[in-house]
């Protein structure tokens, strides 16, 4: 197995503008925040108050920079300027102190710090304090076992007992027999209900008739609190708790390994509610009532076991099969059999269910992670790049600082679990296939991909861009004639890795660099090996963004894509910042800006002159 790249949280997560960071642990480090090259400039330099050994992030749009460590939290302004800075025990009437969990929720009116602050003999305590001006929201000593007294179960986005609901402004909370509905920015009550239990592992709301439907699930760290579990999805009227149905569905939910993201989907069309979960299944909206299902295996893991003194690594994979494909009156499957693990596609009518047809079998692929419909085609990835979440066990030094955080006397190591995200390519089968809409029969395929196959690139119902690794091609998609075969090889920029669609050309992202490819003929535009070891790539707002962790660095770096030239670079020097980016950094959700952190420092940068 060849890997592609190390430390990379999903790029998906970027869609989201106003996110949920949180963190149950330490922050590392101390001096100056980032190293920067290039046309990148400093806007100001800045310093928080605390030691920022917890959070240390911007909200979306740069207003806000906040950096808390267990007793206190500091938040700076666009300019740099301190805004307010002050301990929790003094800024909380009910006296919360040392937060084992904190996480930060950003809201159009700037956002909410939500601390917990777990007793192990005492009463649990949660308070809210307003990012912008500081002052306390509201307490809380009335929600209990929100996080597991031995500390652990801590989920990067969010609590397992905490769900915040973007859209009403609101927590739910679990508790032992109920679920409760509380005003995020008041703490009032807005209805209880006993006919939940357990978390909430994913939730749609219905703006039309101000319902929110959600499933649930049993959380692995407080399983002894939710005693007699079954599963549940409901729907219910979201202004005073009463649920409307409560239906059954087929599964465990699991949580990713490192991102904690629960594996579940939910989608609501044309009357009827989509649960993906171990396959598709189809509710009727209006009574609950299960109308038809396809159950199928859509994803895999895999684990190298959690022994402190045996294996030393856990690893899951993901995104190794395509999401259910939806037009307006069918759905496409990507299906995993059973003992052959062979692949193939299914076509159900979206109103009844009914199998309408199924692809030919595809043996020795170890993932089909994208089906599209172009045209009367469907065009289906055989093989290609999927995700690795690993938590590794390693030696970790620490300073003074850290050592005293730890409880120690300052240097030294210790051993950690440390989280690893990359993508990663496998020997498989790997290929193109072409599969006639009307009959499922194949109506043509490719398979010159000998070593890997990157992500198809569609330019409308014409044609579709696909490269080997060597090479780079362009096929017909009525016909499947090819268009043109370039060698990649010449551009010198290694194999490639990554492609990016890209207006009129198709940029290679590569091992050594970057080479771009007009769509017309395959001409070269450019390549460009001034780049060696990029994990991913970013589109934040119209700029584009490289990032490279090899060897524990995080370095990012700003290309103009149209001629594969490097604007500047940063390269983090310390902890913090937005996992989606790596330790040490935040960029605003414009891309115009990024946020370099490293302990009580932060440096902002303009990415465009």
């Amino acid at each position: 197995m060849k890997r592609l790249t190390t430390t990379v949280l999903l790029s998906a997560a970027l869609a989201g503008a106003l996110p949920v960071q949180a963190q149950l642990g330490k922050l590392l480090g101390g001096g100056k925040a980032g190293k920067k090259t290039g046309d990148f400039t400093t806007v100001w330099e800045g310093e928080f108050e605390n030691k920022a050994t917890r959070l240390a992030v911007t909200d979306g749009t740069g207003k806000y920079i906040i950096a808390t460590d267990d007793n206190s939290a500091t938040v700076l302004n666009s300019d740099g300027k301190l805004i307010w800075s002050g301990d929790y025990k003094k800024i909380t009437t009910n006296k919360t102190n040392k937060s084992e969990f904190q996480y930060t929720v950003w809201t159009d009116n700037g956002g909410y710090l939500f601390l917990f602050d777990e007793r192990k003999l005492g009463t649990d305590r949660v308070a809210v304090i307003d990012i912008p001006t500081g002052k306390e929201l509201w307490n809380s000593e009335q929600y209990q076992n929100l996080i597991p007294k031995d500390g652990g179960g801590g989920d990067n986005q969010e609590l397992d007992t905490v769900k915040y609901i973007r859209e009403l402004d609101s927590f739910l909370i679990s508790q032992r027999n109920s679920v409760i509905l509380v005003k995020a920015n008041t703490g009032e009550k807005i209805w209880e209900t006993n006919r939940f239990k357990g978390g909430v592992g994913a939730y749609l709301y219905d703006p039309q008739r101000n319902e929110i439907v959600m499933l649930n699930f049993k959380p692995t760290a407080l399983g002894a609190l939710f005693a007699g579990f079954k599963n549940q999805l409901v729907r219910i009227n979201a202004s005073n708790g009463e649920v409307l149905w409560d239906a059954t569905f087929t599964g465990v939910i699991e949580k990713e390994l490192v991102t904690r993201k629960p594996m579940v989907d939910l989608w609501l069309k044309g009357g009827k509610l989509y649960v993906h979960l171990n396959g598709l299944s189809v509710y009727n909206y209006e009574n609950g009532q299960q109308l038809w299902s396809a159950t199928y295996e859509d994803d895999m893991g895999g684990s190298s076991g959690n022994s402190l003194f045996g294996n030393k690594k856990r690893t899951k994979y993901y995104k190794l099969i395509a999401e259910p494909l939806f037009t307006d009156d069918a759905v496409y499957l990507v299906i995993l059999g059973g003992r052959d693990r062979v692949k193939y596609i299914e076509k159900h009518d979206l109103e009844s269910g009914k199998l309408l047809w199924a692809s030919e079998k595809i043996a020795g692929a170890f993932c089909m992670p994208h089906i599209y419909k172009a045209g009367d085609k469907i065009m289906v990835q055989v093989g290609g790049k999927f995700q690795v979440q690993e938590l590794r066990l390693e030696e970790v030094s620490n300073g003074f600082s850290a050592g005293m955080a730890l409880g120690g006397f300052g240097g030294g190591s210790y051993q950690a679990w440390v989280p690893y995200i990359y993508w990663d390519y496998k020997n498989q089968k790997n290929g193109v296939l072409a599969i006639d809409d009307k009959t499922g029969k194949t109506a043509w395929r490719s398979e010159r991909f000998d070593k890997r196959i990157t992500d198809l690139i569609l330019d409308g119902d014409k044609t579709v861009f696909v490269g080997d690794g060597d090479e780079f091609y362009s096929y017909d998609i009525a016909t499947g004639n090819q268009l043109f075969d370039v060698k990649h090889n010449d551009a010198k920029v290694g194999k490639a890795t990554d492609v990016i669609d890209f207006g009129d050309k198709v940029v290679v992202l590569s091992e050594k660099g970057l080479a771009s490819y007009n769509k017309k003929d395959g001409s070269r535009a450019y390549a460009s090996e001034k780049i060696r070891g990029v994990d991913y790539f970013y589109k934040i707002g119209d700029n584009y963004f490289l990032r490279d962790q090899r060897n524990s660095k995080n370095i990012i770096y700003g290309i103009d894509m149209t001629n594969g030239e490097t604007k500047g670079s940063v390269q983090s020097k310390g902890k913090g910042g937005s996992p989606e980016y790596g330790d040490g950094i935040d960029i605003t959700t414009d891309g115009e800006y990024i946020f370099a952190f490293k302990g009580k420092k932060v440096e902002k940068i303009k990415v465009n002159p």
